[in-house]
């Protein structure tokens, strides 16, 4: 599985932590950035990794700033991407069960380096349940995303 990763200088250390033990499980690992501890924008660098995503070169991905927050919202700007903001183990089950999450972020400053890991591991080894109610939410939660992205969209319906 190839994973996508990408913070801003808030979560630098975290994720060059997750990244080693991504590759120590035999993830293929695709690092956006950023590369150093040096501040920088986060919408940057979690758009690279929800478009590697979304474009099908990388399988799921990780993105990470101080809080997640904003991250979050970054990559659910880009179409296909669903981006779940985790901070415990069960919603890192949850969100892949029953929304098929793609992406997923971490706050570096709300969750420690131990949590971070158990939640990345049980979010990459949990399936999609694949059961009908699901999906079905799933795909109006997708059919959104085609209704407002167009100019002009009714936003009233």
């Amino acid at each position: 599985m190839r994973i996508a990763i990408g913070c801003d200088h808030g979560a630098f250390e975290l994720k060059n932590v997750l990244v080693k033990h991504l590759q120590e499980q035999g993830y293929e690992v695709r690092d956006f950035g950023t590369f150093t501890n040096v501040s920088c924008d986060y919408p940057d660098y979690a758009v690279f990794a929800a478009k590697a995503v979304a474009f099908g070169m990388c399988d799921r991905g990780i993105v990470l700033c101080t809080t997640g927050i904003g991250v979050s919202i970054a990559a659910n700007k880009v179409n296909g991407i669903r981006c779940a903001l985790l901070s415990d183990v069960l919603s890192a089950k949850m969100t892949r069960l029953h929304n098929d999450t793609n992406m997923m972020a971490l706050g570096a400053g709300v969750v420690g380096q131990n949590l971070a890991l158990e939640i990345v591991d049980t979010w990459l080894n949990t399936e999609f349940s694949g059961e009908e109610k699901h999906q079905r939410r799933i795909d109006k939660v997708m059919e959104l995303e085609e209704l407002f992205s167009h100019p002009g969209g009714n936003r009233n319906k």
